[in-house]
């Protein structure tokens, strides 16, 4: 089959690959219909994430038909034939953790459990397409691609919608409404969220539909600025504008009741913290970029909460946990329980609540994935999410060029 392999920073190819076998009786094999590229398989491509190993399987955003299925799969939950989405952490359904609708934290699913608990104490679920630390499964960039514990995961999704309406169901859809619900949005609230690419755009959609009444969007990108608004939130441009004081006069100086980070480990930003940042980095003192979530405590209003959805890897450096103490900030962060939020969102689409298509800016074959990723890092021609098509020619962009090579705008 024909997958995309990450071989080194900067350098992902379109392989030939054996095809995926059923190793578990729980595993089934999936025919991928749709998959996308995620901003945090931006930090895979950037080489930032470790334990990665050249020719690994990327992609933890898929959905497909079901093709095979172990002999130990409920039939009665996945057969052949079936159309899912699939969530890209990956669960047991019996742990305790899994009992307890806390399916990214499933004890049984990394089989490299031993690697995260060195960094981190223990390990969380196994991850699709994302490292060896995180399980070293093949990812669903590809044609084809194993799912383990198969009657657990996979998503039944209705035939009368389309895999663009559903695929996000598989990740960035759930984590923005999870780092909306994590801020505890009450009557009046205003929610500030730095980063307004996907995650982001889905975060100020799900903060004003738990009932946000107000959203303030950082960026720097107009694209994604002006995609923001037209979401509904109010935008802040952090290149020209000072982002804990614009935020302060926004909110008459109590700062917004929760702050939103759906930017993670590769923040940018235009004050001496970032650069500082840079430096920290290319000396290897530290492995996470910390600017973004500086300024969401230091803008976060007493009382508030912080909601970290974008990626953190390992450690930064100048947490500023005093501010957070003296303000009484809580902190809601990890990866999404995709599991428990697939269900209701579903409803929400189907209710005409929201459309996720929204957010894609880019569709291409699969062959083309390489292209489209060093587009998608260097936010070439607009560019916001991609989807591939591992099976089919289509190719769709902004301006109808239909070619990767063409002149792209800034």
């Amino acid at each position: 089959m024909k997958a995309l392999c990450w071989n080194k920073a900067y350098d992902v190819s379109v392989e030939t690959v054996p095809d995926p076998q059923l190793i578990n009786p729980r595993d089934a094999i999936i025919k991928i219909t749709t998959t996308a590229i995620c901003g945090s398989d931006l930090h895979l491509y950037d080489g930032v994430i470790p334990s990665m190993v050249a020719g690994d399987i990327l992609g933890h955003e898929f959905m497909g038909e079901v093709m095979e299925v172990g002999k130990g799969v409920d039939k009665s939950k996945l057969k052949v034939g079936d159309r899912v989405v699939v969530p890209f952490t990956i669960a047991c359904g019996h742990c305790h953790y899994c009992e307890h609708d806390q399916w990214s934290l499933c004890d049984n699913s990394n089989p490299n459990a031993h690697m995260a608990e060195v960094m981190y104490g223990y390990s969380g679920s196994g991850l699709f397409g994302y490292s060896h630390m995180m399980g070293g499964y093949a990812g669903g960039q590809a044609q084809y691609v194993r799912v383990p514990f198969a009657d657990v995961g996979p998503f039944h999704v209705p035939e009368n919608l389309t895999d663009e309406q559903v695929l996000f169901l598989s990740d960035i859809f759930p984590t923005g409404y999870m780092a909306a619900e994590n801020c505890n949005i009450q009557p009046g609230a205003t929610v500030a969220i730095w980063g307004c690419g996907p995650v982001g755009l889905f975060a100020i959609k799900s903060a004003f539909m738990l009932g946000a009444e107000r959203v303030i969007a950082i960026d720097r990108f107009p694209d994604r600025l002006s995609m923001a608004e037209k979401a509904g939130a109010e935008t802040i441009n952090y290149k020209d504008q000072h982002v804990v004081g614009t935020l302060n006069d926004m909110t008459n100086g109590r700062g917004p009741d929760a702050c939103i980070d759906s930017v993670g480990l590769e923040a940018h930003g235009a004050t001496p913290d970032a650069w500082y940042d840079n430096v920290m980095n290319a000396t290897h003192m530290v492995t996470d970029h910390g600017h973004v979530l500086r300024q969401a405590i230091q803008a976060c209003g007493k009382g508030g909460t912080v909601s970290i959805p974008g990626v953190y890897g390992g450690i930064m450096d100048k947490f500023n946990i005093g501010a957070a103490f003296g303000k009484g900030l809580t902190f809601k962060m990890g990866q999404t329980h995709v599991h428990k939020y697939m269900p209701r969102l579903l409803e929400r689409i189907q209710q005409g609540a929201i459309d996720p298509t929204f957010v894609i800016s880019h569709t291409f074959p699969l062959e083309d994935a390489p292209k489209a990723y060093k587009m998608f890092h260097d936010k070439k021609d607009n560019c916001i999410k991609v989807v591939l098509k591992p099976f089919e020619n289509i190719t769709r962009t902004p301006n109808g060029l239909g070619d990767l090579n063409a002149p792209t705008a800034s």
